[in-house]
């Protein structure tokens, strides 16, 4: 059984209401007396539910503009981001398991009251933000596909809040399921476009190494940091530490390290899945915009209309429309349940699961369709790239909480992170935060 310090032995557990997300809290049971590879099965899920966040729309930008721009040399950036993303991601569910509460409620117990609240209101408005982004993505996606008008396509991803609710009534195994399917389906239809674009392979393998003119080169630095940038989601780090606790295992020291360790599995492998994706997207623009001398191309719609003459084939067109579309559906997934995480963890205040996913869909809609009103395709172009500046500000104020937590040995004891990942982890948040507000200093001068 974990040591408990006298400060933890004097604090009163936390009431059974308190739970993260109780509808789905230990509802996943662990067999007891089965093999390693069933085990582990037992704990695969909450990974790809928190992977959907490093491959949502806002994250297509980027990866378009680097690989247009230029070619294969920024594989190298998304190798790096993804890199530090396994590390956070694998503090995130140690220290949910550890403690049994979520990155939320942790800040409520240990920060001054207006700490704590400043913390949500940035955390409500970066889910706001990654809503928006979903949203903006999956009516271009249906605008595409089907030829919905942006604005009409915008009001009707209204409508995806019925199938979460109805999901999450059935159980977290079905949203998994759900949210597995659909990333399955991206990389598919990214496979079959690669294909079709017939990269230079030997050039895709040097991408990989870093390139000095990433630093010297200002506007590969530029982009470099929206990569960066757009990789790290505020909001998955709130939703990991929760949703790792859907699974029913003991509460001895023996089974919680076996937890930790196959919570870590499960999301490095879910996030190796997101980073081929969104390799993918950057490869295929290089191969084929960079390659035919198109290097600017940055817009999700460009590079859609540009497909099609340029690889020959319809079929490239339509699968980075669908690729899209399900982006968006599953990204909705986990900012609904993310809204639920920071709600109940920063205040306590537990509402039904329609409201809460009525109030963040309207806030982030009423902006969209004003938008797309006024100033139609390319007003959403630039709230897109708003959103994922809110995010940019927004971040050091989830991920310093977490290196904080995940290296206080007073609270976690033998469960606290390694040395090494506590030190590997705060050099990955000095680089991202210094990043991002270089991006974010960047986009406010214009």
């Amino acid at each position: 059984m974990l040591t408990r310090t006298p400060a933890e032995a004097a604090a009163p557990p936390a009431p059974a209401a308190e739970v993260s997300l109780p509808e789905m809290h230990r509802s996943v049971r662990i067999p007891d007396a089965a093999g390693w590879l069933r085990r582990l099965l037992a704990f695969v899920g909450p990974g790809y539910l928190v992977a959907v966040g490093y491959m949502d729309p806002g994250n297509w930008a980027t990866a378009l503009a680097g690989g247009s721009a230029f070619g294969y040399t920024l594989l190298a950036v998304a190798l790096l981001s993804s890199l530090m993303a396994m590390l956070l991601q694998a503090l995130c569910a140690r220290i949910g398991i550890a403690t049994g509460r979520d990155l939320a409620q942790l800040c409520r117990d240990r920060f001054p009251r207006p700490v704590n609240l400043a913390l949500w209101l940035l955390a409500e408005i970066a889910i706001c933000a990654t809503d928006l982004a979903e949203l903006i993505g999956t009516a271009i996606a249906l605008q595409l596909l089907f030829g919905i008008p942006l604005l009409l396509g915008v009001m009707l991803t209204a409508l995806d809040a019925l199938l979460i609710l109805w999901l999450q009534h059935r159980g977290v195994r079905w949203l998994e399921a759900l949210v597995a399917g659909l990333i399955f389906l991206v990389f598919g239809c990214f496979a079959a476009q690669l294909l079709m674009a017939q990269p230079d392979w030997a050039a895709v393998l040097g991408g990989y190494v870093p390139s000095a003119s990433i630093l010297t080169d200002q506007e590969q630095l530029y982009i470099a940091i929206g990569i960066l940038g757009a990789t790290v989601m505020p909001h998955n780090l709130y939703l990991h530490t929760a949703v790792v606790q859907s699974r029913a295992y003991g509460e001895g020291l023996p089974a919680k390290r076996e937890a930790i360790r196959f919570a870590a599995i499960d999301s490095t492998a879910a996030l190796s899945l997101a980073l081929l994706v969104n390799s993918a997207i950057l490869i295929t623009a290089a191969a084929v915009f960079h390659a035919g001398g198109r290097t600017e191309v940055a817009e999700i719609q460009e590079a859609y209309e540009l497909l099609t003459p340029m690889v020959g084939s319809a079929v490239a067109a339509t699968l980075f429309a669908i690729a899209l579309l399900a982006c968006g559906l599953n990204a909705t997934v986990t900012a609904t349940l993310a809204g639920q995480v920071v709600m109940e963890g920063f205040l306590g205040l537990r509402l039904p699961p329609a409201i809460r996913r009525l109030i963040t869909r309207l806030v982030a809609i009423v902006p969209a369709v004003v938008v797309t009103w006024l100033h139609g395709t390319s007003g959403t172009a630039q709230l897109l790239i708003l959103s994922q500046v809110v995010l940019c500000l927004q971040l050091p104020f989830a991920v310093v909480p977490l290196m904080l937590f995940a290296s206080d040995r007073t609270r976690l004891g033998a469960l606290a992170a390694p040395r090494w990942q506590v030190v590997l982890g705060w050099a990955a948040t000095v680089v991202i935060v210094a990043m991002n507000l270089k991006l974010l200093s960047d986009v406010l001068a214009g």
